[in-house]
Formats: structure tokens, C-alpha cells, sequence
């Protein structure tokens, strides 16, 4: 390859020396060439004969035109013919196009003929590269013509791609019927779209100088794909952003914070109301064993604790500082925390950049990188880590533990998740608040939270990605191991717009997170509500071991309503074998519809849900269950709950071990047995047919994207 780079870097050189921003045309087809992105073949003929050669060699159709400095406008001379379609027409076309610009001009300086590939048919399609501010090198792809500017209907993955990447962008536009041919025509060559997918990926990559590239229109026929036209533009200036800290210096200081043997208050307070105050608390309160240092410039002892004028005068180990002091006052205090070699500071305070002031966030983002000390928010609620009975915050303490680590950008949504995970029982490792991430951001997170045994699934509200390539690398690389589920706010452009008043942040294109996000293995959430529903219910599933899904359900509209979810959330409703629907039919009463969704009607007994589950878990054909109950006097809500509970177990130690998911109509009572349901391994929601398939969906995503299907 580094003789291809090489005549790539004399070009770009050649460029950078004559101060452009763009290549030639000609220019552009030597960094193809370089590359092997298919380009017209082209050539210059000096005789008849060696036109016929010359175009025999490269196939018919041809374009034949006059090379001459002297003729600038050739078709007005007479100087082109298109559609030359064997050797004998090449050889008179070029005595043509002589005698014609002989007629022109009679002087003119005529340097040869060139014969160039005709490109046509096929599908038009588009490849190209941009440079984002936060993924950086992007490669696109997308229908040509119109298409691409109306529809937007484009997809993108981040450079280099590998070849998997770019097949599976061939299906990632909403109109890829189109090349699998339509109406009888041929459809395009996968292989070599993806060929030059990858190519052009790899070329941007070599070259970060690149900072536009289009190929647009790229022929794409059943046989190749050839590019018509290129276009390349650069900036010399650009710089590719720093690579990450290496994991294992992120996860050791991450280590100490999240589980410090001593932690620092600074702005500590014995009086109510105040952060201090409510940060002390919450340390007692939530029961954490390891010491406490309140800080304060004049008091002896707070709420129990020594006070110290300075953590400097600490004689103990210090692994992270809560700070609760104004803003004007933390460069400071940072500056004794690095003196004193604390690894960690939690930054409470706002009134940084989120509030017009980024240059109090710029000086203590240079005493943290002076220091190495890692900085979380500013402008946070703090943060929990219930392993260590932890409650660095001013919110409320926190002890339901569990698996589950969540983040957020908004302190408001931090309450949502403290709040949703009380009322529903469900245990978490970690809630942390991020805020103007000056520093510690998603990917640290990930990091950490990778390797803790206390945590097998992370859920994160984010408003920007400071660095969207950092995450995607580590997500991709986490989310083998443990579902990562994101809610990216600000996907509309409004959205966008109270998002950069908010912290400063701004959405980039929402096609760009969807697609580099799929190609991560992450699980989006596209409400608040789905990310707390994902993070309780994806881990109480058990991983499905294949795509066959199968509705059992006591009423026919909760069946329908059902069905269209499987589809919504990219799960495949099963084909019923004829020998599987014989066995559910001897358990339905006859006006029961087979088939699936396997309906067995409203006023069948206990039993008949009982049987008919059975039979689904038992039979390896089908990978998933999801269970429509509706409430009758006959099989009271309680009574399924403990039935489907029940059956559970029994499968279960037979080794029979699917997902099962259930959705439940009735009335007030049905609320109760989708609780008993749940906390017994079986997500069930009272009132609604999406909730959960929503998360059966999510746990599916997971399992593909992380090659466990």
C-alpha cells in the first residue's frame, strides 16, 4: 500500500504548495487510481489504429474527444462522439474528429484523441466521506440524484469501515430495494459497492487532510461500480482530535472514586438547606464506611466529624473531593486537592460554562490536567455507587442495589432515574450526573463500569458526545460483554437548539449518532421512559438462543396490537409448523385461532394458559414468548401471575430457559400481578402492548449486536 500512499502525498503536497482547497479532476482520479476505487478507464491515441486498441481493450461504449490547448469548447468543433460501439467506428470517429478540428481551426495543436469508458445504466448511487466535529472521519452512502437532497436518505459509519460495515450500509437506506433491482432490472453488485465503500473509508483515514470527499454519481451496475465524478476537498489544518487516555489509567483513577477509602466534603455545613449540609448527610445517612472529611475554613467539627481548614491538613488518604462551594472559589481548592494528590473531584457548583462563565470551566480544567486529577460535571448532582454505600450528592440518599449503573447529562433527569428505580424496585450499582462533562464523560463510565463486577448493564442520558469516536471504540467494545443502552437528547432541531442553551451542547446530525450507535452494538432509547424500562428489564431476560417469537394471548385485540409491536421492534413473529399448531390446538377450544399469535380466547380457564405455555417453552423451535393476558372471572389476575410463575420454575429446571414477556388488560388488579410477574423474572406491564416487547426487542438488539445469536 505505501506505494499508493505515496503517490496520494505528492498530490496532496502538490496542493497544499499551490494554497488550494480542492483537487483537480485529474487529480482526483489519481488518488482513485491509487486507491483502487474504480474510475473511468480513459487513454490518448495517437493513430486510428491505436484508438481502435485503446477502446477494444477497455470496452464498448467509448466517448471519443479531441485533446487540444487550442480548442477549448470541443463539442462546438465537431470534436466529440458518443456511443462509439466497436473498433471500426473507433478508427473512423478519430479520422472524424481530426478532419473536424482541422476545420475548426487549422493551426490548432493537437496532441491526440482521448478515448474514454462510457459509463450508463445501472443504479446511480452516491459514496463520500465527511469530517465530524465529534466522530470525526465519517464514510456515507445513499441513492443518487434527487434522492440523497430530499429524503436525506443517507447512512453513515465511522472510518475505517470494514467490509461488514459497508454491507450492511447497503441496507441501512430506506430505499435499498432499489439495488436489488427494480422491475426487472439487474440488481448491483454488493461485493463491489462494498469495495469501494471500504476503499474510500480507508483513504480518508490515511489522510485526515481529507475533509470532504464525493464520489457522486457512482455507477452501479450487476457487473461493477465505477465513479463517474470525484470531488476532494481538503484542509491542511485539520487536526484529528488527541486519542484517549489508555483504559487502564482511566479505570485505576475511576477505581478510587467511585470506591474511596476517603472522601473530602469542601464547603461542608452544619446548616440545613445548604448543599454542604445535604452532602454530609446523605454520606452518613446512606450508610458509607469509609472516613469523612469535612472541610470548612472556621468550624472545629461538623455533624460529628473533624473539620479541617484545608484537605492539606488531612492526615489520612483522600480519593475524592465533593465540592459545595461557589464557583469563583473551586480553582482554588482544586489547586490544594492536587497538592494533596487526590485523584478525584466531584463538582457540585454551577455557574461555569453552562452559565456564560467558560473561562472559570477552562482554568479548572487546566489545574485538573496539571494535577491529573479527574474532574466530574461541573454543574452535577453528584454522584452513587451503592456497592460502597456511597451517596456523594446533595439528592436524597439511595440503597435499593442492584445491577444496573445509569448517567445523566441533567441533574433533572438524574432525579427521574433515583426516582423511577425507588418505585419500581429496581436495584442499581451506579447513578452518576455528568453535567459540562469537563472532563470525565461517557467513555470513562464505560470503562469503569466494564470491569465492575457489580454491574451488568449501563444505561446513559447524553446530550452531546464530547468525543463520539472515544465512545463508539469503547462502546463497541463493552457492549460485547453487557447491553449499553443510550437516550440522546436533542434529535430534532429544536430539540438541538434547547440543548445548547442548555450546556452548551449541540446535537449533530441524528443520523450520524443512529447509525454510529447500531454500528456499536448500542441499544437507543428513544424516550426517558424506554431507558428505565430497558435498564430494569433487559437484564431479568435471559439471553433468546434464536428469532422465533411466539404470541400466546387471551384476547384477540391485545394479539393484534402485539403483532404490530414484534414488527415495530425488529423481532420475527414465528411460522407456525403445522405438527406445533396441531399440539396448541388440542388445548383451545375450537372458535380459538391457531396459528400465531396462538389465540386461546377469553373465557378459557387457568389451565389452558398453563398447557399452552407449557408447550411453548418446551418446544425448541420457538426462542421467545410473549404472554396477552386479559382479566376475567374465570382466571383472576393473581391467579395467572402465580400460574405463568409457576410454569416457569418447573421449565426452568428442566433446563427450558427462554425470555418470556408478558402484557396485561384488565382492571385495577392487573397492576399487582404485573408486579408479582415482574419481580419473579417476567417483565409484565398493566395497560400496555408495547412496553414490553419493547424491551424483549432491546434484548434481542443486544444479543445480536454482541454475536451471541
Amino acid at each position: 500500500m505505501s506505494n499508493s500512499k505515496d503517490a496520494v502525498r505528492k498530490i496532496l503536497d502538490a496542493v497544499k504548495a499551490d494554497k488550494r482547497t480542492s483537487l483537480t479532476a485529474p487529480e482526483g482520479k489519481v488518488v482513485c487510481d491509487a486507491y483502487g476505487i474504480p474510475v473511468p478507464k480513459e487513454g490518448v491515441a495517437k493513430s486510428a489504429a491505436e484508438a481502435a486498441r485503446i477502446a477494444s481493450d477497455m470496452g464498448f461504449p467509448v466517448v471519443m474527444k479531441i485533446v487540444s490547448p487550442d480548442i477549448l469548447h470541443k463539442t462546438e468543433a465537431g470534436g466529440v462522439v458518443v456511443g462509439v460501439k466497436s473498433a471500426a467506428e473507433a478508427e473512423k470517429s478519430y479520422e472524424t474528429i481530426l478532419a473536424n478540428a482541422r476545420k475548426y481551426k487549422a493551426d490548432a495543436k493537437i496532441e491526440g484523441i482521448q478515448v474514454q469508458q462510457m459509463l450508463g445504466g445501472g443504479t446511480e448511487v452516491i459514496v463520500g466521506s465527511i469530517t465530524d466535529g465529534s466522530f470525526g472521519k465519517l464514510v456515507a452512502f445513499g441513492l443518487g440524484g434527487v434522492l440523497v437532497e430530499i429524503l436525506k436518505d443517507i447512512t453513515f459509519r465511522l472510518a475505517p469501515a470494514t467490509k461488514e460495515d459497508a454491507l450492511s450500509m447497503l441496507d441501512g437506506i430506506q430505499a435499498h430495494e432499489m439495488l436489488k433491482g427494480v422491475r426487472g432490472g439487474d440488481p448491483v453488485n454488493r461485493e463491489a459497492l462494498a469495495d469501494v465503500i471500504v476503499k474510500v473509508s480507508q483513504l480518508v483515514s490515511d489522510f485526515p487532510e481529507i475533509v470532504e470527499l464525493d464520489l457522486n454519481p457512482v455507477f452501479a451496475t450487476s457487473k461493477n461500480a465505477i465513479a463517474a465524478d470525484v470531488r476532494i476537498v481538503v484542509d491542511f489544518n485539520y487536526k484529528p482530535r488527541p486519542a484517549p487516555r489508555p483504559t487502564e489509567e482511566i479505570v485505576a483513577a475511576m477505581n478510587r472514586i467511585m470506591q474511596p477509602k476517603g472522601v473530602a466534603v469542601i464547603g461542608a455545613s452544619a446548616e440545613d438547606g445548604k448543599i454542604g449540609n445535604s452532602v454530609m448527610k446523605n454520606l452518613i445517612n446512606g450508610g458509607y464506611k469509609g472516613e469523612i472529611y469535612p472541610i470548612h475554613p472556621k468550624a472545629d467539627e461538623i455533624l460529628g466529624y473533624k473539620a479541617y481548614k484545608s484537605v492539606k491538613d488531612v492526615p489520612g488518604v483522600i480519593d475524592t473531593a465533593v465540592f459545595a462551594i461557589p464557583a469563583k472559589f473551586v480553582a482554588g481548592a482544586l489547586a490544594e486537592c492536587g497538592e494533596k494528590k487526590i485523584p478525584g473531584a466531584v463538582l457540585i457548583p454551577s455557574g461555569f460554562a453552562e452559565a456564560g462563565a467558560p473561562e472559570l470551566q477552562a482554568e479548572i480544567v487546566e489545574v485538573g490536567k496539571k494535577y491529573n486529577i479527574r474532574l466530574m460535571g461541573p454543574n452535577i448532582y453528584g454522584f452513587y455507587y451503592t456497592p460502597a454505600n456511597l451517596c456523594a450528592t446533595f439528592c436524597t440518599a439511595y440503597d435499593v442495589k442492584g445491577h444496573a449503573a445509569l448517567s445523566s447529562q441533567s441533574g433533572g433527569i438524574g432525579m427521574a432515574i433515583i426516582g423511577f428505580s425507588r418505585s419500581a424496585k429496581m436495584g442499581v450499582s451506579a447513578i452518576v450526573g455528568l453535567g459540562n462533562k469537563s472532563d470525565i464523560d461517557e467513555d470513562d463510565l464505560l470503562a469503569f463500569f466494564e470491569q465492575d463486577p457489580n454491574t451488568n448493564l449501563i444505561a446513559q442520558h447524553c446530550e452531546d458526545l464530547k468525543d463520539g469516536r472515544a465512545f463508539a471504540e469503547a462502546a463497541k467494545r463493552v457492549s460485547k460483554k453487557k447491553p449499553v443502552v443510550v437516550l440522546k437528547a436533542g434529535r430534532t432541531s429544536a430539540g438541538a437548539k434547547a440543548a445548547s442553551s442548555h450546556t452548551g451542547a449541540l446535537a449533530g446530525n441524528d443520523k450520524i449518532y443512529e447509525d454510529v450507535f447500531k454500528q456499536s452494538g448500542v441499544i437507543r432509547a428513544r424516550s426517558l421512559r424506554q431507558l428505565l424500562e430497558f435498564a430494569r428489564g433487559v437484564p431479568v431476560l435471559p439471553t433468546p438462543k434464536g428469532e422465533n417469537v411466539l404470541i400466546i394471548t387471551g384476547a384477540g385485540g391485545s394479539g393484534v396490537l402485539l403483532s404490530d409491536s414484534v414488527v415495530d421492534n425488529g423481532l420475527l413473529l414465528m411460522q407456525m409448523p403445522p405438527d406445533l399448531d396441531a399440539a396448541f390446538r388440542k388445548f383451545i377450544p375450537p372458535f380459538g385461532a391457531a396459528g400465531n399469535p396462538v389465540d386461546i380466547t377469553g373465557g378459557e380457564p387457568p389451565i389452558t394458559y398453563v398447557n399452552t405455555v407449557k408447550l411453548g417453552l418446551s418446544d425448541e423451535r420457538i426462542h421467545a414468548l410473549i404472554l396477552g393476558y386479559w382479566h376475567t372471572i374465570v382466571t383472576p389476575p393473581m391467579v395467572f401471575a402465580r400460574n405463568m410463575v409457576e410454569v416457569k420454575k418447573e421449565m426452568e429446571a428442566k433446563g427450558f430457559v427462554k425470555p418470556i414477556v408478558a402484557s396485561l388488560a384488565g382492571d385495577v388488579e392487573v397492576e399487582e400481578a404485573a408486579e408479582y410477574l415482574y419481580q419473579n423474572g417476567i417483565p409484565a406491564y398493566a395497560y400496555s402492548t408495547e412496553l414490553p416487547v419493547e424491551v424483549l426487542g432491546a434484548k434481542y438488539k443486544w444479543a445480536r449486536g454482541a454475536g451471541l445469536l
